[in-house]
């Protein structure tokens, strides 16, 4: 499938296949286009994507890559949570790089928001867990799905429609969190006088969303859909505690957007070339020496909301098979492949045992997963500069070798291949 190819009469959808950071936003950014409609499903502004188009960087955190391409409609919908004072600082930032996109931009009424409260809450969270702190990313995205999940958030449509309702709700909810962490810092006539003005700024952005992906499909128009994070950190499927707190999977791209699972067609899993995450938690392949310190250096692992250093470890192909088994992805990409161009050797793991015997698949309790041996295959190493490759046929033999073992042990097709930062270092296969 080619940019040009994207369906016009199911959603494409792309995912995170591993911890996150696999480079996702880069092809969402060559399918956005030709595509009309490109749409966030889940998450918030804990997200990060960093797009290079000739030479210049655009870095997105809550809002969809889509909005790179001056003809696609960008939907930010009902399944994530909103930070509105950082959708204005992000729009601002692309603004000044040349990107003068708030016109294209949707949110959907249904959209919960996210206060500084939420973010202030996140970091006594955190302090209050200790030794066993989860590692967020304090943008207050846990505890404002903890405020919907308990029907106590509040939406756009609040903010909209009754602001007397707004700030009822919105006064209520600091109470509430004062009750249960002590009288913070907390301005909240500030707050609310601040919420006025936001209100008339996204009033002309705030639609029903649902309506809108409907009709854009009724219209044959063609939709895309980007994930954000990845399914390790999905809070059912991931590696529960360390998750974010929305489903990152295809099953969010449903509840997040409002679309029956009829209405999605191919489903692309984005996987780096090794394996990387942030935060706390088990990470079977993680290698705390130089290789890990070299993938970490040469593919400039640090993440781009955080700024933190990522953990690093060889790809690991437990993972990716149980990733494969949730989404069902019908095609791979691949990213990041040249950041393996100087290394000798390549190990790749392909099972985890416990007490010397194999599991048969990904295990939910993480002391299983601190506890099992990692089996590896070793692979030779390429050894040259894949970065100016365009075609699979151009790749060294065992680079190719390394994507057909993946491929096969995967039993999924690749169809893009990384081999660079920038918007034309990609392979189409």
């Amino acid at each position: 499938m080619s940019a040009s190819q994207l369906s016009n009469e199911k959603i494409t959808v792309v995912l995170g296949a591993q911890w996150g950071d696999e480079g996702k936003g880069k092809l969402v950014d060559i399918l956005a286009q030709e595509a009309d409609v490109c749409a966030r499903c889940q998450g918030g502004n804990n997200a990060g994507h960093t797009i290079v188009v000739s030479d210049k960087k655009y870095d997105f955190h809550l809002l969809p890559s889509g909005l790179v391409n001056p003809n696609c409609i960008s939907v930010i919908g009902n399944g994530v949570v909103a930070h509105l004072p950082s959708l204005f600082e992000e729009l601002e930032k692309l603004k000044a790089s040349g990107l003068d996109c708030e016109h294209q931009l949707v949110i959907s009424d249904r959209a919960h928001l996210v206060f500084d409260l939420h973010q202030i809450v996140d970091g006594l969270k955190e302090i209050e867990l200790g030794r066993g702190s989860i590692g967020t990313t304090k943008k207050g995205i846990g505890p404002a799905y903890s405020s919907k999940a308990s029907r106590s958030g509040v939406r756009v449509h609040h903010l909209l429609y009754d602001f007397a309702d707004f700030e009822q709700r919105f006064r209520k909810a600091v109470a509430t969190r004062k009750l249960r962490y002590g009288d913070f810092e907390y301005d909240v006539d500030a707050e609310v006088a601040r919420y006025r003005q936001l209100a008339e700024r996204v009033r002309p952005m705030a639609r029903d969303s649902i309506q809108l992906v409907h009709e854009a499909l009724a219209q044959k128009k063609r939709v895309l859909v980007e994930g954000a994070n990845a399914i390790m950190l999905d809070i059912d499927f991931g590696t529960f505690p360390y998750v974010t707190s929305s489903n990152t999977g295809i099953g969010g791209v449903c509840t997040g957007l409002g679309v029956p699972p009829s209405k999605i067609g191919n489903v692309i899993g984005v996987v780096k070339a090794y394996t990387t995450r942030v935060g706390g938690g088990p990470f079977p392949t993680e290698q705390l020496n130089e290789f890990g310190e070299k993938l970490q250096s040469i593919g400039f692992e640090v993440g781009v909301t955080t700024g933190r250093k990522r953990r690093c470890g060889w790809l690991d192909l437990v993972v990716m098979r149980y990733s494969c088994m949730v989404n069902g992805y019908t095609s791979l990409n691949i990213t990041k492949l040249d950041v393996l161009d100087t290394f000798p050797e390549i190990k790749i793991a392909t099972e985890y045992m416990l007490d010397g015997k194999p599991l048969a698949s990904f295990p939910a309790d993480l002391s299983i997963l601190e506890r099992v041996e990692v089996k590896y295959e070793t692979l030779p190493g390429w050894q040259s500069d894949i970065s100016k490759c365009r075609s699979f046929s151009d790749l060294p033999a065992n680079a190719q070798s390394y994507l057909k073992f993946i491929e096969s042990f995967l039993e999924t097709k690749i169809e893009w291949i990384g081999v660079g930062p920038s918007r034309d270092a990609m392979i189409h296969i």
